[in-house]
């Protein structure tokens, strides 16, 4: 038996050669059977570099690491000197830079982040004098403990060097960078916070990430883009003058030696303790008499195993501090610390609100234990988050302080604990991060105040304004978006993408789903396609048609009240999808008694047919009127959400 499909513009036809009628009814049904699973199925596009790593094996289609998956890594060992009031930073560090991949490496990508602030330096908007640096200044650079000639990348964020010698699959090459820098007078992401207190991140040059779908990521750093960085081994000490205190990512070691005895012992003691501890206040560091008294500190740290280091240094922040269980199965604990401005009422608050975070966000929302041994909330002008760090402005508003820093805390596990590549798919941080920022603030604030706060701070520009960057899929890389596209993409449309996912799994199933996907890929370096297959993995179903509307198309939020028929036993409403998007909508029926009930429909409604949907409720009295309320997933033309009867 011979079966081909034969098509031109026309739909394909079958051709059967038998002899028998029977046997063509039988495939034809079967045709028909596999046309209509198909059309329910559907497939999710894929760029050709994402389809050569499932072909390849180092992804797999069940949202797995593939068999062959591998990934980079480094120890990092960095020395720092600082000496305030001076704005010259110096640094010396070590790297072992391990090559797991199967190819032979014959050059290195290195990112450079401080060029940024060169004049030139490629960037989404303008920036003021102060912004302006003559960026970073490589003095020294060894390959294997040979000196090699460093060539001068002028304004650009990534150089490629070659390697004197090839380095091949599971080998290890030895680095050292001697380098020097000015902080910003004009102080973002890092830089000048006062005279006294600077603000360090991407400081150091380091190793680009190498991975199984780009190669080298050689994207340049533009300010708007975030970062993709491989999880590293990090040694580093802080050098500064006596009297200063330095915060950072990871485990100070050496709090006996750089602070004297009272001092050690409280943050030692508020490691051990839900009470706030004022570590070092104000008149205490007016006394100097915190730190050690010889002419310079050398503060050791270690972090294990994380995408980024950042540190403060300052003279006079006051330092508080406590800690939480962060995880009730073993009673870990996690260090919350606080360092500030006296001034500053609300960073007073700052350790009850990061405890807080870490609690609600460990026990609920992701329903992960906080991963790392501590975060510090350090005032400047961010609002920023790196591993273990915030970089937080202050506010004269309790609750808003309090949710940019949950905000902030929440990206721990989006990005950081999952490798996510933010340059190019930011949605797969700020998005989570802007989805459980919504949930905290539902326990924090209530539905209603939190509901409203999400829809002015993260949906309502979005929603009425019918641009065309407005409607680019979620998918698009960021790295090709600015403004509005590259905003809403990244924060309000994938959080309320996440939180229709809830809305259609119920929380069961959901996080069951959710947790699946971080325990597949924490500390390693997944696409959204991995995320997307491995929440249909988990959850059992077939998810696609869901992620295409949401994440592939130029959807937006229209629903209307098409017809409206009513029986003694019930009431049918069919809506029309005029925006495209699979939201889920409360259906308020009011009635002539006074009396209103809510029917809230998931996004399942829509899944047989994307544009329309019936809804039957029963009803036994008199309906008045009917209305569609969106909550955070707001509609763009609310004029044909309400019907009323004649």
């Amino acid at each position: 038996m011979l079966v081909s499909f034969q098509s031109s513009h026309k739909p394909a036809t079958l051709v059967v050669k038998t002899h028998s009628h029977r046997v063509k009814l039988i495939l034809l049904l079967c045709i028909l059977a596999l046309g209509a699973g198909a059309a329910q199925a559907q497939s999710l596009y894929m760029p050709r570099n994402i389809k050569k790593a499932y072909q390849q094996g180092t992804r797999s289609m069940n949202g797995r690491p593939g068999p062959k998956y591998w990934q980079n890594t480094a120890r990092y060992n960095i020395t720092l000197t600082a000496t305030p009031p001076s704005r010259t930073i110096r640094g010396t560090e070590e790297i072992t830079y391990i090559n797991n991949s199967p190819d032979t490496l014959r050059a290195l990508t290195f990112k450079l982040f401080l060029n940024s602030h060169k004049p030139g330096a490629a960037r989404q908007g303008a920036v003021s004098e102060n912004y302006l640096t003559s960026g970073i200044h490589i003095d020294k650079y060894t390959e294997n403990n040979a000196a090699v000639n460093w060539r001068d990348a002028g304004a650009a964020t990534v150089r490629q060097t070659a390697l004197r010698k090839p380095l091949l699959p599971r080998d290890s090459v030895k680095l050292s960078f001697d380098w020097h820098f000015d902080l910003s007078l004009e102080s973002g992401r890092e830089g000048v916070l006062d005279s006294t207190t600077f603000f360090l991140a991407y400081f150091y040059p380091r190793v680009a990430v190498y991975d199984d779908y780009y190669g080298w990521d050689r994207m340049p750093f533009t300010e708007a883009q975030e970062f993709y960085s491989d999880f590293n081994d990090y040694v580093f000490t802080v050098n500064v003058p006596k009297d200063y205190i330095v915060w950072a990512t990871g485990d100070l070691k050496n709090a006996d030696e750089v602070l004297q005895p009272t001092y050690a012992r409280r943050l030692a003691e508020s490691m051990r303790t839900d009470s706030l501890v004022h570590v070092a206040t104000l008149q205490e560091l007016n006394a100097r008499n915190v730190t050690r008294q010889q002419p310079t500190n050398s503060w050791r740290w270690q972090a294990g195993y994380v995408p980024d280091i950042a540190l403060c240094i300052s003279n006079h922040y006051v330092w508080d501090a406590s800690s939480v269980v962060v995880d009730k199965k073993t009673g870990r604990r996690a260090s919350v610390q606080a360092a500030f401005l006296d001034n500053a009422n609300d960073f007073h608050q700052m350790v009850s609100f990061g405890r807080h975070s870490l609690d609600w966000f460990s026990n609920n929302w992701p329903g992960i234990p906080y991963p790392y041994p501590k975060t510090t909330v350090v005032q400047g002008f961010a609002d920023m988050e790196y591993p273990m760090m915030v970089n937080d402005a202050t506010t004269q508003d309790l609750n808003f302080s309090r949710f940019v820093a949950e905000h902030e805390i929440a990206h721990t596990w989006f990005p950081f604990y999952m490798g996510i590549n933010e340059t190019r798919y930011g949605f797969m941080d700020e998005g989570w991060a802007t989805a459980l920022e919504y949930l905290i603030s539902q326990a924090d604030l209530g539905n209603e105040t939190a509901t409203k706060n999400f829809q002015q701070f993260r949906v309502d520009y979005w929603s009425k304004d019918p641009s065309a960057e407005q409607d680019l899929p979620i998918v698009t890389p960021a790295n090709v978006l600015s403004g509005a596209a590259l905003g809403n993409n990244e924060y309000g449309k994938a959080a309320i993408g996440y939180l229709a996912l809830k809305d259609l799994l119920g929380d069961a199933l959901f996080k069951k789903s959710l947790h699946e996907f971080m325990n597949r890929w924490n500390g390693k370096h997944p696409t959204p396609w991995d995320m997307f297959y491995s929440f249909n993995d988990a959850s059992g179903r077939n998810l696609n048609w869901f992620w295409n509307n949401w994440f592939f198309s130029n959807n937006y939020i229209d629903l209307a009240i098409q017809q409206v028929t009513s029986s003694a036993t019930q009431t049918t409403i069919t809506l029309q999808n005029i925006g495209g998007y699979v939201a889920p909508v409360d259906v308020v029926v009011q009635f002539a008694d006074g009396t209103k009930e809510t029917h809230h429909q998931t996004p399942a409604i829509w899944q047989t047919n994307p544009t329309q949907a019936v809804v039957k409720i029963p009803t036994r009295k008199t309906v008045q009127s009917i209305t569609l309320e969106g909550g955070i997933f707001m509609d763009a033309d609310e004029s044909n959400n309400n019907w009323k009867a004649k």
